[in-house]
């Protein structure tokens, strides 16, 4: 998208429905049914959670999509006892991870400042702290695609991620740091709706 036709859209509101989507209505699905997810409905997800911001534009999460029987079967023994079985029955998974060597993409990911990939390459603290920081922002830009593409998501960080890396990541550079279920929902598949702060708790002014 050129920077004339991303500016059109600077002065416009999400509409109730769409806030209701994403935000207000949405909830985490504890159960799923048996319609499936398409590979096609998958790849949408990640074409619209990419544009979403990182630092430097570094992009360091990496999804493994998994539907197949055997590549569950292989993934809920990882998963802690309370999420192996809606693991089992959602129809797909996506295991979210960070790949630890992000910065080899940074000359053709930020161009006007390559040499930041010595700097990351130089310094595990740098690129470790930063790394975990934008692909915990991009799990969340991708609960929300997950959502804006009209299915439900049920993260979980209940699982053995060492396990999972060894299972999915052998070669030791992706490293696990959630799990989502996606679908449509199922039998009785909300919690009730839990309160939030309220704007004197968590707001201050300045």
């Amino acid at each position: 998208m050129s920077l004339d036709a991303a500016t059109q859209f600077t002065d416009q509101q999400l509409d109730q429905a769409g806030r209701e989507l994403l935000f207000t209505a949405a909830r985490t699905a504890n159960s799923f049914s048996n319609e499936p997810v398409t590979d096609d409905e998958l790849t949408a997800i990640w074409e619209l959670a990419k544009w979403a911001p990182t630092a430097a534009n570094t992009n360091p999460l990496r999804v493994l999509f998994v539907r197949t029987e055997e590549g569950k079967a292989r993934l809920v023994e990882h998963m802690a006892d309370g999420n192996k079985a809606k693991t089992e029955a959602a129809p797909a998974v996506a295991v979210l991870a960070v790949d630890t060597k992000f910065y080899e993409h940074i000359p053709a990911l930020f161009p006007i400042r390559p040499e930041m990939k010595d700097y990351f390459e130089s310094d595990d603290a740098a690129a470790t702290s930063s790394s975990k920081f934008n692909a915990a922002l991009q799990a969340g830009y991708l609960i929300l695609a997950i959502r804006a593409q009209g299915l439900v998501a049920g993260p979980m960080a209940g699982f053995d991620a060492d396990g999972i890396d060894s299972e999915f990541f052998a070669d030791g550079r992706f490293k696990t740091i959630l799990v989502v279920n996606i679908g449509h929902p199922g039998e009785n598949p909300w919690f009730d709706r839990l309160p939030r702060l309220s704007n004197e708790d968590a707001l201050t002014w300045a």
